[in-house]
């Protein structure tokens, strides 16, 4: 094969293992392309592509991370990943990883490591790759490389949940969220979300944020019961959609513009968490964003129900 037909083939891992160590599409694409320029503009073909081209964008990666790190100590609010719509990398032998990795909860978990460790778990947990593969990608020795994977392990397991939801079980419960939702239900809502439930959103000081997290299944139920048939009322309507390997919606203006994400974090029978991204800068890969202000000034010339 070409070296461009090489790479093509090899794109899907490529943007999989950039977006789990950044957590930003548009790093990931960057990434990815920045490794593309490398290998062409390299005179000698690798023995393996797949090698020359996952250790290339890893330590691309690593050092986006590294610079990143200070802006989100800096960032306004909560920080979330950017939303994935469908993860481009397939591999059955590697389904329950690959799914379990690429959620907002796992994502956020990642945060937790350090640039080396995370691309090391990433790379070993997530990817498979043998650890004489990780060394020659992050210039540590294999010893140093296990190392890494455990401490990496141990941080990652002190923070996962107990019990898992199935994809059947997110689903059901998900179609009862929204059709809730939908309706204004505060009851119906109330009974899906667990007694601690959270209410999260990431606007980035960019667009119309919480101050803080809502918590309680009470608080959240009349929340989103309150705001979301205001939002039809102007045109706002969402589509459901797996968003990160769990179930979500977008949410567009009457243009069709993209105004926030939701994504359901669901836990032993329950809705854990809901987690919003309104930032502008994370939903632009998703086509034209809406104007969240102006669609906030127009909710309060409207009318509220009743009056």
């Amino acid at each position: 094969m070409s070296k461009v037909e090489e790479f093509e083939a090899l794109r899907p891992l490529l943007f999989s293992i950039a977006y789990r160590i950044l957590g930003s599409v548009a790093e990931a694409e960057d990434a990815v392309q920045e490794a593309w320029l490398r290998y062409d503009g390299s005179s000698t073909r690798p023995a393996s592509a797949k090698a020359y081209l996952s250790a290339t964008v890893t330590r691309i990666s690593i050092d986006v991370l590294r610079s990143a790190r200070v802006r989100r100590e800096e960032y306004t609010g909560p920080w979330f990943p950017e939303p994935l719509l469908s993860d481009p990398y397939e591999d059955p032998a590697r389904a329950v990883e690959l799914a379990d990795s690429v959620s907002m909860a796992a994502l956020l978990l990642l945060e937790r490591l350090s640039p080396l460790e995370r691309a090391v778990f990433v790379l070993r947990e997530v990817f498979g790759f043998g650890f004489d593969e990780i060394a020659g990608a992050v210039d540590r020795s294999e010893a140093a490389c296990r190392q890494l994977v455990v401490r990496a392990r141990r941080h990652m397991a002190a923070g996962r949940p107990r019990f898992a939801a199935d994809r059947q079980e997110r689903q059901e419960l998900a179609s009862r969220f929204f059709e809730a939702l939908k309706d204004g239900d505060v009851g119906a809502l109330r009974n899906l979300l667990a007694a601690d439930a959270q209410f999260v959103g990431d606007g980035g000081g960019k667009a119309p944020q919480l101050a803080r997290a809502v918590v309680g299944a009470e608080n959240v139920a009349r929340l989103l019961a309150s705001v979301v048939p205001r939002l039809a009322r102007v045109e706002v309507s969402f589509e459901r959609h797996e968003i990160n390997g769990q179930p979500g919606a977008v949410y567009r203006d009457r243009d069709g513009k993209v105004l926030q994400t939701l994504v359901l974090d669901v836990l032993d029978g329950q809705i854990q968490t809901i987690r919003t991204v309104l930032n502008p800068d994370k939903l632009g890969h998703m086509g034209p964003v809406a104007d969240a202000w102006e669609i906030t000034r127009e909710l309060k010339r409207s009318p509220r129900q009743g009056s």
